[in-house]
């Protein structure tokens, strides 16, 4: 089983920068894939950006060029540095794993950190 704890979010204005961090137990981390997805009011849980074990990335056309997935298995720990915050980015961003043997084993997702991109 996989544990995830996401931080680092909070109230920004439009044009500011927050980075989350996503720390994740369990040995096997490095094998992991793992995602950022964010929901806001009213709307379905969206993938933001995702990177595999091998470090390929993928991102939302709605990010690409202003955000950045990372990851540092040394410190089993995932991050999305996110700049050129706009409103439309307001959302709760969870952090998700998914092991190689996805979807036959389960996801994991963390609690949320809320982001609120507002003057």
């Amino acid at each position: 089983q996989v544990q995830l704890v996401e931080s680092g979010g909070g109230l920004v204005q439009p044009g500011g920068s927050l980075r989350l961090s996503c720390a994740a137990s369990g040995s096997s981390f490095s094998m992991y894939s793992i995602g950022w997805y964010r929901q806001a009011p009213g709307k379905q849980r969206e993938l933001v950006a995702a990177i595999t074990s091998g470090g390929s990335t993928n991102y939302a056309d709605s990010v690409k060029g202003r955000f950045t997935i990372s990851r540092d298995n040394a410190k089993n720990m995932v991050y999305l540095q996110m700049n050129s915050l706009k409103p439309e980015d307001t959302a709760v961003y969870y952090c998700n794993s998914k092991s190689p043997k996805w979807p036959l084993d389960a996801d994991y997702w963390g609690q949320g950190t809320q982001v609120t991109v507002s003057s």
